[in-house]
């Protein structure tokens, strides 16, 4: 009688861990930032500026004065996001879309970090300055073409970088571009489980905006995660709220005091309840 044994070769398979919770929302300070809302949720936003504060006691350091956008954002799976919004800057209708094509994991699939590209499209609806020339629907009309890429370093810090291409079909002057580039730095250093330090930066390239007095928009924040919202608590050099606006059309200069206070507050609904599959 001969006795044979069988070496059992079954081995586990190796999950794949994705990393989440780059930033606490879906806005660095006023530009994107690599999260989407979850797969079936619905996010109310509202970024609100004040005036400059170097206007003083009369205009009672800028909170007189009012800049605000309201937006929604969904959720439509895990992947993909879409968005609308309003702002009382030129009376500026936007919506966009926000597309996740690569995340940062490790384990099966090793991937150093995430990448997502957002695209939106604004629209200006101040009446003509001069209604007796012939002017076009399309002159209104700004497209903006971000990828975001991140990577979280640790539980406390997430750097993301954004290669910008914004385009108006007007602009001001000849001499001033209608395809503008520009690049964004930003990140997120966590200072407790419910406080943020936000900070992000835009790059506007040489010698396409040259018909007014523009500067490149900084932007820093203190975020607050109080469970049901994210009040995210902010300085800036920038006026416009949406991308087309605060990338290309920042005046203020943080040297000579134009530094607007506001504040964003984000609120998420369950609108639908997802199973857990990608």
């Amino acid at each position: 009688m001969s006795i044979s044994a069988q070496e059992d070769t079954t081995s586990v398979k190796e999950e794949t861990k994705y990393t989440s919770s780059f930033f606490e929302t879906t806005r660095i300070v006023l530009g994107q930032s690599i999260e989407n809302p979850e797969h079936g949720k619905l996010i109310f936003l509202i970024q609100h500026h004040f005036g400059r504060v170097n206007t003083g006691i009369y205009e009672f350091f800028g909170l007189d004065q009012a800049t605000i956008r309201l937006g929604l954002e969904y959720g439509i799976n895990k992947w993909l996001a879409v968005g609308l919004g309003r702002s009382s800057y030129r009376k500026t209708y936007d919506g966009f879309v926000k597309a996740k094509i690569l995340r940062q994991s490790k384990g099966a699939r090793n991937m150093p970090l995430s990448v997502s590209y957002f695209g939106s499209i604004a629209i200006n609806t101040l009446k003509w300055e001069n209604e007796e020339l012939e002017n076009y629907f399309s002159s209104r009309m700004a497209y903006t073409h971000q990828l975001l890429i991140a990577r979280k370093f640790s539980p406390s810090l997430t750097f993301q970088l954004t290669p910008t291409l914004v385009h108006k079909n007007l602009v001001r002057t000849i001499e001033d571009k209608n395809d503008i580039f520009a690049t964004g730095v930003g990140g997120r250093v966590r200072l407790s489980k419910k406080l943020s330090l936000n900070a992000e930066y835009f790059y506007v390239f040489p010698n396409q905006i040259v018909s007014r007095d523009y500067d490149n928009s900084f932007s820093i924040s203190l975020d607050i995660d109080t469970g049901g919202h994210v009040f995210q608590l902010f300085f800036t050099n920038s006026n416009p709220i949406i991308e087309s606006g605060f990338i290309t059309e920042t005046t203020g200069k943080w040297t000579s005091g134009d530094i607007y206070f506001g504040f964003n507050i984000s609120r998420a609904f369950t609108l639908v309840y997802p199973n857990d599959v990608w």
